[in-house]
């Protein structure tokens, strides 16, 4: 129920924004004056408008939606040794990082793990699994933690919602673009938009929307690398590359994380052959061979 609440909100809030927007350029149509011609003008700016929108509505409400499909416990004061511990480790990290102090959560998992999420990198939230803590020494932990405050000073979450919705923008023109072709050269439709139009942009969407999400999983994997070296120069080479040791053994274990919040975690699953094209991070064995070499 709540996941599809979640969904809901997320298009009215799209809908809602891209139709003013829309309004207010002056966009209504991708066809051309005489109902007849594509206007490709109109059709880009209507693509970006609601590509953009999805994305930037998405990083909005990143955090929220983050608590609510992890189950994470947001630490308001610290209940013993270990939870003061870990909210002082992270004011300390961001303070080193130059960043506002995060909210700090942990969510039940039996994988150790950890993500950051959040539109602003001034009021993000970092939040580390249950099994993270109970498996991992305080070095280790604190490497966690580094890696994830990096992933909130280098903009990150920032980064890739905006790359998403670059991808948004050009799988809906494209999709479109094909649609109409269908519609007018093969099916001879001489007015309007018909059903090929319509059943060709939906089916290509979709199509290209599975092509386009490798680039963003791409630059994921860049960024993980980027996240690591900074969670280094916060916490230590080698506490760095022990914590990525120890999450090979974890690997052993049932993820929890949604598929949705791996983009943003410390580890996800571990793909092979075409598969590998939608993992969010690099193998562990070459994020610790980078921070050996680095």
């Amino acid at each position: 129920m709540q996941r599809i609440a979640l969904f809901l909100l997320t298009n009215l809030a799209v809908m809602v924004l891209a139709g003013i927007t829309l309004n207010l350029l002056g966009v209504g149509s991708i066809l051309a004056a005489n109902g007849i011609d594509l206007n490709p003008s109109a059709l880009l700016a209507f693509c970006a408008v609601f590509g953009m929108s999805g994305a930037l509505v998405s990083l909005l409400l990143s955090k929220f939606m983050a608590k609510q499909s992890t189950g994470t416990q947001i630490l308001t004061a610290a209940r013993n040794r270990e939870e003061q511990w870990l909210l002082s480790t992270v004011e300390e990290l961001a303070r080193e990082a130059g960043i506002g102090m995060p909210e700090v959560g942990i969510f039940p998992a039996e994988q150790p793990n950890a993500f950051a999420t959040g539109w602003n990198r001034n009021q993000a939230l970092v939040a580390v699994s249950t099994g993270l803590l109970r498996t991992m020494g305080p070095g280790e932990v604190r490497a966690v933690l580094a890696h994830e405050i990096g992933h909130v000073a280098n903009g990150d979450m920032v980064t890739l919602a905006l790359v998403q919705g670059v991808v948004n923008t050009f799988v809906m023109f494209l999709a479109r673009v094909a649609g109409f072709f269908v519609d007018r050269v093969l099916l001879k439709n001489e007015r309007g938009l018909g059903m090929g139009y319509f059943i060709t942009s939906i089916v290509m969407e979709l199509l290209l929307g599975m092509l386009a999400m490798t680039v963003v999983m791409w630059v994921s994997r860049r960024r993980e690398f980027r996240a690591d070296a900074f969670g280094a120069r916060l916490a230590g080479r080698d506490a760095m590359i022990a914590a990525l040791e120890r999450l090979r053994v974890g690997d052993q274990l049932p993820d929890a994380m949604p598929a949705t919040m791996q983009a943003f975690g410390i580890r996800s699953g571990s793909p092979q052959g075409f598969k590998a094209l939608f993992r969010s991070h690099p193998p562990l064995e070459e994020r610790i061979e980078a921070l050996r070499r680095g």
